[in-house]
């Protein structure tokens, strides 16, 4: 039932900034957590942030101090800054949210159909 909807990908040079944005539809947005992920060519999906319904962030190491994850649960909407962005930040990428109910017994699991982010150098 819920739907993600990413935006804000393109083309940037080294060091520039991008923000990514994904909407969301459906009910109980507040209780996912929210993530990004990305997938480079040849490389498996990777957790790049993630952010609980209270507002807990993690970060990969690779993108601790130039990313920052955050939400509005107001509008259904988790974002991506994306600051001093590097070559090998180049990928596809993905918003996901999901929710553990029964104790973690089980896991709902949605995904955007992601948005490409290139940085050329």
């Amino acid at each position: 039932q819920v739907q993600l909807v990413e935006s804000g990908g393109g083309l940037v040079q080294a060091g520039g900034s991008l923000r990514l944005s994904c909407a969301a539809s459906g009910s109980s947005f507040s209780i996912f957590v929210m993530g990004w992920y990305r997938q480079a060519p040849g490389k498996q999906r990777e957790l790049v942030a993630g952010i609980s319904s209270g507002g807990s962030t993690n970060y990969a190491d690779s993108v601790k101090g130039r990313f920052t994850i955050s939400r509005d649960n107001a509008k259904n909407s988790v974002y991506l800054q994306m600051n001093s962005l590097k070559p090998e930040d180049t990928a596809v990428y993905y918003c996901n949210s999901r929710r553990w109910v029964d104790g973690a017994a089980k896991l709902y699991d949605y995904w955007g159909q992601g948005t490409q982010v290139t940085v050329s150098s």
